[in-house]
């Protein structure tokens, strides 16, 4: 894929145990690595189509089986571990001078969405994840060696102004659908067409 052809990213981290491999719902993962959590269920690559995609009860049910797999327990983003992954956001964000179109704090995962930028995808992604991880990690209930994120990356590559449009739309939905205030912040930039904003 020409690099030349991206025009930004929409990255997304999930934290430790949220979201398995071989997780109900589809992955993007390709082999399950532990024995114990390959005996919970098959992997299925990609995401499952809506009518196979599992109920609320099945998903709550395979979490319960996971918990007491894992190696450490899994922890959630409360009001106070999302304002410190802001304030981590938008101070790794100035530093490496990215431009960020739309981004979401939740309770379990996070998004942002992310112009294209002299780091790639892989390299923004874990440039943000390790600044976060420091930042969470000073938490009593986390601890210096507990796991923070999942360790696959996810990045899909935009490509026209309509793709960038359509995920800035999604991920602002996004803390509406946890019933979370609306977020902003002042590291988020409009989008404004680039890289076509100076055609008449």
């Amino acid at each position: 894929m020409p690099r030349s052809q991206i025009i930004g990213h929409h990255l997304i981290w999930t934290l430790y145990g949220h979201w398995l491999p071989n997780d109900p719902r589809g992955s993007g993962s390709q082999e399950v690595r532990r024995e114990q959590i390959a005996e919970l269920g098959p992997l299925y690559v990609g995401r499952r189509p809506e009518p196979k995609q599992p109920s609320r009860e099945e998903l709550r049910a395979f979490h319960q089986q996971a918990e007491a797999r894992l190696s450490f327990p899994r922890f959630w983003l409360d009001a106070a571990k999302r304002k410190d992954c802001g304030l981590s956001l938008a101070e790794i964000i100035s530093q490496r001078s990215y431009t960020v179109w739309a981004g979401a704090i939740l309770s379990n995962h996070m998004h942002l969405v992310i112009r294209k930028h002299r780091d790639d995808a892989l390299q923004m992604w874990h440039q943000i994840a390790d600044s976060l991880r420091l930042r969470l990690r000073e938490f009593q209930d986390i601890g210096p060696l507990h796991p923070v994120w999942s360790e696959r990356p996810y990045k899909v590559y935009l490509k026209t102004p309509e793709e960038v449009r359509s995920r800035v739309t999604y991920v602002q939905r996004n803390p509406a659908k946890e019933n979370l205030p609306s977020q902003h912040f002042d590291f988020v930039q409009e989008y404004n067409n680039w890289p076509f904003h100076k055609q008449t």
